[in-house]
């Protein structure tokens, strides 16, 4: 079992950075693949950011060259360093994990076990 908890959301002006973490618990947090999603109003859930349990990073097209996906397997955190924030990525942000102790990424939402219960980023124009 693995309870995730984010923190970091808030509101940003276009342009800005924002830093997310995601505090895990559990004894096998290395084995776990882990990823950020977002939900926007009106829309379905989507994939952002993705690291394996070697930190091996996967992004959306989105994101990619903006947003940084890293993880601290010592202190069972995972982050996500956004820069040049848009207002299209206002939205609820979770992290999320799989159990994939071979390595390898998830990037499905089918495919996470666990889901933190998000932390809202507002970026305004």
């Amino acid at each position: 079992q693995v309870q995730l908890v984010e923190s970091g959301g808030g509101l940003v002006q276009a342009e800005g950075s924002l830093r997310l973490s995601c505090a895990a618990s559990g004894r096998t947090f290395s084995s776990y693949a882990m990823g950020w999603f977002r939900q926007a109003p009106g829309k379905e859930r989507e994939f952002v950011a993705a690291i394996s349990r070697s930190s091996s990073t996967y992004y959306a097209d989105s994101v990619e060259g903006r947003f940084t996906i890293s993880r601290d397997n010592a202190k069972n955190m995972v982050y996500l360093q956004m820069n040049s924030l848009k207002p299209e990525d206002t939205a609820v942000y979770y992290c999320a994990a799989s159990w994939i102790p071979t390595g390898g990424i998830a990037t499905q939402v089918g495919g996470m076990d666990y889901w933190g219960a998000g932390t809202l980023v507002t970026v305004s124009s």
